[in-house]
């Protein structure tokens, strides 16, 4: 325990302070894009579907929502990595469910009926496609909508997630060393790790209505909102594995509106420019984030004991 508590002795603390930075100041993409857009890639990846549904998470998906946040939001807080941060404690705390949860799913007729021939779950390589619907994804989402994003900015949220890795328990040798191995890594790897499951629709339907639950009042935020949102960050192949349907008002308005309202933010176009439905998904983005950070408050992580019941 005291071994997995350690930072590895590359650490540097000081790409880890500029890393805080940048995740207060792109807080809200990177909230987005991680929390909507990494649940979204992370039921079209059938081990890791097939994973939750069948753990004792899969049953209870705003509770499985809420603790797996609390590492994100561990990470992205801007005391991460400083002596009062909570990351470290919290991969600690993930290594121990995935340890579980590899011991459990063995004895699950669900599980094994369906885990492609997989013995344990969560392998070396699960843990790396999951690494990469979060930063890599981020990052290339961001530069997709051309976020002013320095060399030392990129270079610090990389390092950020390359400890993280670390304290999840991803072998160093497997940990990308720059973004454009990451990029190769990622291209490879959830190229043969993704594909549409009767699991993965069922858990994309369940996140989508909780979205959609958790940001309607009182703006009004609908599902269909939700889902041509889902759709937009990533993409229509991973849309139709998530069986999530197109939306033909939304789909075309936050196509639209999105790019805008990030070029606005970063004072790259004037007010005008941006449409009103922009302020109404901006606000969605930011109740979910609230939600989930008020949400983490009264939740902790927790070691699981039995499989998904029934």
């Amino acid at each position: 325990m005291t071994r997995a508590r350690r930072l590895p002795d590359w650490a540097d603390q000081r790409k880890l302070e500029l890393a805080a930075e940048f995740n207060k100041s792109r807080g809200l993409y990177l909230n987005l894009l991680n929390g909507v857009g990494g649940g979204m890639l992370s039921t079209a990846i059938p081990k890791e579907a097939r994973a939750v549904y069948y753990s004792k998470g899969g049953a209870d998906m705003e509770d499985r929502v809420a603790k797996t946040s609390i590492l994100g939001f561990a990470v992205g807080d801007p005391n991460a990595y400083r002596p009062d941060g909570s990351v470290v404690v919290e991969s600690v705390k993930t290594r121990l469910v995935h340890s579980a949860v590899r011991h459990l799913l063995q004895s699950s007729p669900g599980w094994a009926q369906t885990s492609g021939g997989q013995r344990i779950p969560i392998s070396q390589e699960d843990m790396l496609v999951t690494w990469h619907t979060l930063p890599t994804f981020a990052m290339r989402r961001m530069l997709d909508w051309e976020v002013p994003i320095t060399r030392a900015e990129s270079d610090a949220y990389l390092h950020l997630w390359q400890v993280t890795a670390y304290l999840l328990g991803i072998r160093e040798e497997y940990i990308p060393a720059t973004w454009a191995a990451a990029y190769r890594q990622s291209d490879l790897i959830l190229g043969r790790n993704m594909g549409p499951t009767p699991e993965g629709v069922e858990l994309t339907d369940v996140l989508l209505g909780q979205l959609a639950e958790q940001t309607s009042p009182p703006l009004g935020v609908t599902r269909p909102l939700c889902n041509a949102l889902a759709r937009y960050l990533v993409g229509d192949e991973v849309a139709a594995w998530d069986a999530i349907p197109r939306e033909p008002v939304w789909d075309p308005l936050i196509k639209e509106a999105w790019p805008l309202l990030v070029k606005f933010r970063e004072n790259l176009v004037p007010l005008p420019a941006v449409p009103e439905v922009a302020w109404t998904i901006d606000e969605a983005a930011r109740q979910y984030i609230l939600f989930y950070l008020t949400k983490g408050e009264e939740t902790k992580i927790e070691i699981p004991t039995t499989n998904r019941p029934g």
